[in-house]
């Protein structure tokens, strides 16, 4: 499965950018995009990993619940 490269806008805008096959790669090109980004820049950039683009948005656009507090 690709990872996939994303920008997210404070309004939830979705645009891939990259798609990569390798998490070494994909992560040394998330860490370049982030130290490039303007200090102003409120977008975030994600990596994800799913097996197509549909997937993949909709993992990020998914929210997760918060974690359970209390005896284990």
């Amino acid at each position: 499965m690709p990872y996939f490269v994303y920008q997210i806008t404070e309004d939830k805008q979705l645009q891939c950018i990259e798609r990569i096959e390798k998490y070494r790669d994909a992560r040394n090109h998330v860490r370049e995009l982030r130290s490039q980004q303007a200090s102003n820049d409120t977008s975030l950039i994600r990596l994800i990993h799913a097996s197509s683009e549909l997937e993949a948005e909709r993992l990020l656009l998914t929210t997760r619940e918060a974690p359970v507090e209390g005896d284990d």
